[in-house]
């Protein structure tokens, strides 16, 4: 991208692109730490996760702030004014994924100390490692401003649905089977129901991508799958 007459300018989209980068990393860690703590029930990683929201809060706030100034400073046009608002947009869903990996590791905090299969857990641990995927690739293609890589991610957000869709067949079966293990697929249903939101906001950012390279957003509907809202399971039915 060529420079601008006046640097100061380049200085407020780099600095704008590097705070971008910087709540990539704590949104990417955070959504590995809460799985972690998921998977070894690990109260005190799950704390650590709550307590870094904060950071990709103050973050999410100063990019606005700074991206509003801008605005109103330059009155970019063109590729620059798309740069501006997408660096609003990702800073958005990236502050929503930390949100979302928070709310996990709270439900964490509160199963920590129940004694269930690890077999119940191996669903929202795999339907977490798609989602961390599709988080990685996105960021990496937003910092090189890679369409394809990011209409990739874009067509891949259906595995995450139809997992989520097994899933939540599957903890109904468990709690239908053994009321000792309602309470705690009730919570791992609500971790299972975060990642999946997880991967939309990844979906939120490839368009973004898209819409920063080419001034357009992708059209036609979302490779969406999850059919949840009408999932029944009948008593006895494996």
């Amino acid at each position: 991208m060529p420079g601008h007459i006046v640097s100061s300018y380049d200085a407020d989209l780099e600095n704008l692109r590097r705070s971008i980068s910087e709540m990539g990393g704590i949104a990417e860690k955070m959504v590995t730490e809460a799985t972690d703590a998921l998977v070894r029930r690990d109260a005190t990683l799950a704390q650590a996760v709550i307590a870094a929201d904060k950071r990709l809060d103050t973050l999410q706030h100063e990019i606005e702030e700074r991206s509003v100034l801008l605005i109103a400073k330059r009155q970019p046009l063109a590729i620059d004014l798309r740069e501006t608002i997408s660096a609003i947009r990702v800073s958005g869903d990236l502050e929503r994924i930390g949100d979302l990996a928070k709310n996990v590791a709270k439900r964490v905090v509160a199963i920590s100390d129940q004694a269930v299969g690890q077999k119940i857990i191996l669903g929202v641990q795999h339907m977490s490692d798609l989602a961390e995927g599709q988080l990685k690739d996105v960021l990496d293609a937003y910092g090189s401003r890679d369409v394809k890589a990011a209409q990739d991610v874009w067509e891949r957000d259906g595995e995450i649905d139809a997992l989520y869709n097994s899933l939540f067949r599957e903890l109904l079966t468990y709690m239908m089977e053994d009321p000792r293990n309602i309470s705690f697929c009730t919570h791992l249903l609500f971790c299972a129901k975060n990642v999946e939101r997880i991967g939309d906001h990844t979906t939120n950012i490839a368009e973004t991508i898209q819409y920063l390279a080419t001034g357009e957003t992708p059209t036609g509907d979302r490779p969406k799958n999850d059919a949840s809202n009408y999932a029944t399971v009948t008593p006895g039915q494996g």
